[in-house]
This record gives structure tokens, sequence and C-alpha cells, in this order.
């Protein structure tokens, strides 16, 4: 297990949070995904996902709901 923390501009909204748990926690791999005050953690089995590929997915996912991610 590996966890991948990813820092947003700005702190989610509500229905967003739910977007991507819904959207990146159904990935096969993804065991748990955490928003909260601007900061994004997803656990994920780096066994079934490499971090490059949750990372890609995760920084499209949140930039297609308007969010920026800060590198």
């Amino acid at each position: 297990m590996k966890k991948l923390s990813l820092n947003v501009q700005k702190e989610f909204c509500d229905e967003c949070s739910m977007a991507l748990r819904r959207f990146i926690g159904k990935m096969d791999g993804v065991n748990s995904i955490e928003t909260e005050s601007g900061k994004i953690v997803i656990d994920f089995d780096d066994s079934k996902l490499t971090e490059e590929h949750i990372m890609k997915i995760s920084r499209e996912s949140i930039e297609k709901l308007g969010y920026k991610v800060n590198d």
C-alpha cells in the first residue's frame, strides 16, 4: 500500500469531493481518497497501480473539475 498526497489551489466543494471519490475511488487498486483543506490523499495498492498513473489520472480529474494542482 502507498499514499499519494496532492496539494490543490483551494478547498473542494462537497459535490467536487464526491465526484473525485466516485471516479478515482472506483479504480481497481484505490483503497480510499480523502479531500480536506486543499489536500487530496489517495491510498492505493502499488502492485495494481503505479504512482505515475494515479498521479496523471488524479491531476486530469482535478483539473476537469476546475481546480489546479500545486506543484
